[in-house]
């Protein structure tokens, strides 16, 4: 009997998804007490097929334009990103044949240009100086100078990047945690994680506390994540959904990165770092006050994109 394997393009979707949460004992250890009292969960979503949370998002916007037949036969997907939503939308594309063309800063890092090439995107680099914003402000002309040829995803806008999360990832947490769950932190990058995965939890538990993490400053080391206060700030973006926002220094999410591979083990992406380093601000403040929690953030990939960048020499 011949045994039929589908193709790998029928399959993409189920493999996004389902990412374990790993405990980050190791942060909070000198709080005293037993180790159950404070917990720092981390959801690793290097787990996903294209390495990043960007996965989800990605998935649930190609699946609604192929649903709505705005995407294929010929017509190709332009998005502008800072690199992991690309690499899924590439990935994609190269599963699901349709052509993708990315709009990104140049100044992105090596690694993340690799795995784009290997995927076989078109790529319009943009300026570093303009930052994501104008990588939108690029692929916005693109696809009002040919309609007809792209469809236009638009992450920063698509309400599918937020629903990916109210349906996936807040379900999977809830799930996981037994929903024992009392904080979720998340960075604010096209907002749709945080948006999503917040507004389900609410619904599951209202006393949950969800804190937004952002740059401290326009300018800034923190990849994919925006300040909001000057950047163009996502039509899905809903500051009133925190509870709290925490402003994250650059120099604050190197050296958890650093601490995190040097004493823990765990090679983690530099926004992963700032929500960690958000995330131990939280736990610190729970500690103070007495309180138990359970804190669960997302660690959006792993430090593979990153390993050229210099701040991995550094001493602490």
């Amino acid at each position: 009997m011949i045994t039929t394997v589908k193709p790998l393009g029928s399959t993409i979707f189920e493999r996004i998804g389902n990412t374990p949460l790993i405990r980050l004992d190791g942060l909070t250890a000198h709080f005293g007490g037993s180790a159950s009292d404070i917990q720092i969960l981390g959801k690793a979503e290097w787990a996903n097929p294209g390495g990043s949370v960007k996965d989800r998002a990605a998935s649930g916007i190609v699946s609604d334009a192929l649903n709505r037949g705005l995407l294929g036969n010929g017509k190709g997907l332009l998005d502008a990103t800072s690199g992991n939503t690309g690499i899924a939308y590439a990935m994609l594309g190269a599963a699901l044949n349709f052509p993708v063309t990315l709009c990104m800063p140049s100044n992105v890092s090596p690694e993340r240009k690799k795995y784009l090439a290997a995927y076989g995107a078109n790529i319009v680099w943009t300026s570093p100086a303009d930052g994501s914003d104008g990588a939108i402000r690029k692929a916005r002309e693109l696809v009002a100078a040919e309609p007809d040829r792209y469809f236009y995803a638009d992450q920063y806008s698509n309400d599918e990047n937020w629903r990916a999360h109210y349906r996936t990832t807040a379900n999977e947490i809830w799930k996981q945690t037994d929903g024992q769950i009392t904080h979720f932190v998340a960075g604010l990058g096209t907002s749709g994680t945080f948006m999503g995965t917040t507004r389900r939890l609410k619904e599951l538990n209202p006393a949950i506390r969800c804190i937004s993490m952002q740059p401290d400053s326009a300018f800034n080391g923190l990849e994919g994540l925006k300040h909001m206060a000057t950047a163009i700030v996502p039509r899905i973006y809903d500051p009133t959904l925190a509870d709290a926002n925490i402003d994250m220094d650059t120099e604050v999410a190197y050296k958890m990165a650093r601490t995190l591979g040097r004493q823990h083990g765990i090679l983690v992406g530099i926004s992963a770092a700032a929500v960690v380093a958000a995330s131990l601000q939280v736990a610190e403040q729970e500690a103070h006050a007495g309180r138990d929690a359970v804190i669960v953030t997302i660690l959006p990939d792993s430090a593979e994109k990153y390993m050229s960048d210099r701040f991995w020499q550094e001493q602490d």
